[in-house]
């Protein structure tokens, strides 16, 4: 990989890990409630790649259900999920969406396991569950469980996303977003009342936030990314986007003052040291976790 291309990665990863950061900062400190900015971070990406929505990708129906799942069902549980929990604990249980890809293509297309990436994914999850345990209260933290499930809702979706061909990038954004905002504007029309006031009420940095997030992470972050994924080797570069959260993790602890105890630290490398070794091992189920990587920042 060239010096200037590697830079371009690492551009990329810390756009990510500063979105998981600001995320945060958005639903719990400015209180803008988290359907309605997952909704309007969708209507915003949808306005700016309106022309490539049609023609529509056949079958449509799959489109849809992947772009619901990876898109508003995601959304909704990470950022509320974001309420509760802090993002550098969340940006390392987002990485269970890398073995629980690899478990569903087992499931649904009957792709097989070897040994050592059966490895990586008992680490993972061993990681994970060490980061989500909570041993003061002996259970598991609520929010870093939403955080699972968008986690789940993203594999099962790009599982579904393998079977769909000749969709393109900014295509499937454009169909992410169609699909997504109406849901969820309806469901914090239900469920988040005096939601446009607090946005009002968050004023320009809200408004920026949703800007960065829209444009700088959805359009520019991924497309570099998936640039850079025509132009190097899907395991050199997934392995390579382990800086996303390791980068989360340092944003979070100087920013946002997270907590970072040895059961953190211990649970943080468990479960890098497993996806890590997913990403040398992994050959055949790349293209869906590649697409886990574009849906989750």
């Amino acid at each position: 990989m060239s010096l200037r291309d590697f830079g371009l990665l690492v551009m990329v990863c810390l756009i990510w890990a500063i979105n998981n950061v600001l995320s945060k900062y958005v639903v719990s400190v400015m209180d803008v409630p988290p359907l309605f900015y997952a909704a309007l971070r969708f209507a915003l990406v949808l306005v700016c790649v309106l022309p490539w929505l049609f023609p529509a990708p056949r079958p449509l129906w799959r489109l849809v259900v992947v772009a619901l799942l990876m898109g508003a069902v995601n959304f909704a549980l990470l950022f509320v999920g974001l309420t509760l929990a802090t993002p550098s604990s969340a940006a390392v249980v987002l990485q269970l969406g890398v073995p629980m890809t690899i478990l569903l293509s087992m499931l649904m297309l009957g792709e097989r396991v070897r040994w050592r990436r059966g490895i990586g994914i008992a680490l993972t999850f061993l990681g994970a569950v060490t980061v989500m345990w909570d041993p003061h209260g002996f259970a598991i933290s609520a929010g870093l469980l939403l955080v699972a499930a968008a986690a789940f809702a993203g594999s099962v979706g790009a599982v579904l996303m393998k079977q769909l061909e000749g969709v393109k990038p900014l295509q499937y954004q454009a169909w992410v977003g169609f699909t997504s905002v109406w849901p969820l504007a309806a469901l914090s029309a239900v469920l988040e009342p005096g939601q446009v006031d607090k946005a009002l009420h968050a004023g320009w940095p809200f408004l920026a936030a949703l800007v960065f997030s829209a444009l700088v992470v959805s359009l520019l972050a991924h497309s570099l990314y998936y640039v850079l994924v025509q132009r190097y080797e899907a395991n050199l570069i997934s392995a390579l986007t382990l800086m996303t959260p390791l980068a989360t993790i340092a944003l979070g602890v100087a920013v946002m003052k997270d907590p970072f105890g040895l059961r953190m630290a211990i649970g943080s490398a468990i479960a890098l040291t497993g996806v890590l070794i997913i990403a040398i091992r992994g050959n055949q189920v790349w293209p869906m976790l590649l697409a886990i990587r574009n849906r989750a920042q």
